[in-house]
């Protein structure tokens, strides 16, 4: 009987060190797949960072490079950026960083998606039909660039270092991940303005053609709905059933003809609704029709603007405000 409690206890005690033996190479194993997979994300990152800083770099000082030089360079960074993306969603994810991968995927999305619209929309910006309103579109996908850098660096990487963390694995903290340096200076027309101006070839700036350029609104007359002239002095009401289409008629002020010229309506300051009105010859006018969606109720503000042209430097009539009453 002692005998077999002695065996008894050695079988135990073997069963044991074989169970924590097992229990330690899986934590072991587990921990390496979270290094491994860290480490993957930390060389994305850094490559990801370099990216950012010759995009923006370039986009700072062009140098000499021509419109075409420069576009096929901004190619070339969109084509990076989708190959992060294509390497996130293949990492090798070990169970517990899904939601930090998750995380990481949508970033690499936003950056992705925001580069493509960037390089889709250069050759237009640095053209002259179109070009204002292709810099505004690449002033919002900068933002949208930006917003990626912020869900990365407050959400992602804390999310990689706290799985890290718990499961006492051992890697270094995460790379912050800027990508946009200086947000504020990008996310606006102007900036994209300046940055692109010095794009040698680029037409989108001032014209070289020694005519004055210019457009405007007649405040009082030139802005109608359902046929009703509206007034920026007086609220203007308008019968229900009205079809709720803003009518901009826009005068080409200048000497030059100029081409999509781009008018817009907001509601209450809402998101701005656009229009381009294809061409305005000289001393002609043209009409921007925009429906209103959602239709308004009740009585609100609408902002009415025609964006300037190419050349155009005086614009105090190029806005106008009018307090609308839906009935």
């Amino acid at each position: 009987m002692v005998r077999r409690a002695i065996a008894l206890g050695a079988g135990l005690l073997v069963l044991i060190l074989l169970v924590f033996g097992a229990k330690g190479c899986l934590d072991a194993r587990k921990n390496r797949s979270l290094e491994e997979y860290a480490n993957s994300v930390t060389q994305i990152v850094n490559e990801t960072n370099a990216l950012g800083k010759s995009f923006f770099g370039r986009l700072s000082d062009p140098g000499e490079l021509s419109v075409t030089e420069f576009t096929s360079e901004i190619q070339s960074d969109r084509s990076a950026m989708d190959g992060f993306l294509s390497r996130v969603e293949k990492l090798d994810t070990p169970g517990d960083m899904s939601a930090a991968q998750d995380s990481l995927t949508l970033v690499y999305e936003l950056r992705a998606s925001a580069m493509d619209e960037i390089a889709d929309k250069m050759s237009t910006a640095l053209g002259e039909e179109g070009a204002d309103r292709a810099r505004r579109q690449i002033a919002g996908q900068m933002e949208v660039l930006s917003a990626a850098d912020v869900l990365y660096n407050r959400v992602t990487r804390h999310q990689i270092d706290n799985t890290i963390a718990s499961n006492g694995a051992n890697a270094p903290a995460m790379p912050v991940s800027t990508f946009v340096p200086n947000a504020a200076d990008w996310i606006s027309a102007s900036d994209i303005d300046d940055a692109l101006g010095g794009v040698s070839g680029s037409t989108g700036g001032t014209p070289d053609d020694g005519l004055s350029h210019g457009t405007g609104i007649d405040p009082a007359s030139s802005v109608t709905i359902g046929g009703t002239a509206l007034s920026p002095d007086t609220t203007t009401t308008i019968p229900a059933g009205t079809d709720p289409t803003v009518d901009v008629t826009v005068q080409n002020q200048g000497e030059a003809t100029e081409n999509d010229v781009t008018v817009s309506v907001s509601v209450d300051g809402g998101n701005a609704l656009e229009q381009s009105i294809p061409e305005i010859a000289p001393g002609s006018t043209g009409t921007a029709s925009i429906p209103l969606t959602p239709a308004p109720t009740g009585e609100v503000t609408l902002d009415v603007k025609v964006d300037a042209v190419p050349g155009e430097s005086i614009t105090t009539n190029n806005e106008a405000s009018y307090t609308v009453s839906f009935g």
